[in-house]
């Protein structure tokens, strides 16, 4: 079983492959919107980036759920009532991603 430690270890090198293949800025600003509002939507993070990259809401729906399962630093609240889920960056990990994204 790992320790918290080498499970943080693994997430920040996961989370540093990932920024590292970040060519527009799109991810990093993706990441910082987690750090600066807690619970965010699909199409709320659609609205906010869209002034600022070319991207579809498609895109922008595929990269959250990458950031959600493969690197998994977010935790998803689905309601029954609601049409979309929303995705808050786990508590644990928001001082690694900070680090990572303002490197």
């Amino acid at each position: 079983m790992r320790s918290p430690v080498d499970i943080k270890r693994k997430v920040y090198n996961r989370i540093k492959d990932y920024l590292s293949r970040d060519r527009t800025g799109l991810r990093r600003a993706l990441l910082n919107l987690f750090i600066r509002v807690k619970s965010l939507t699909v199409p709320e993070i659609f609205e906010s980036l869209r002034h600022y990259f070319s991207i579809s809401y498609h895109s922008i729906a595929s990269m959250v759920g990458v950031i959600a399962s493969r690197l998994g630093i977010l935790r998803v609240k689905r309601n029954p009532n609601e049409r979309n889920s929303v995705y808050e960056l786990k508590e644990k990990y928001i001082d690694i991603v900070r680090d990572l994204v303002t490197a």
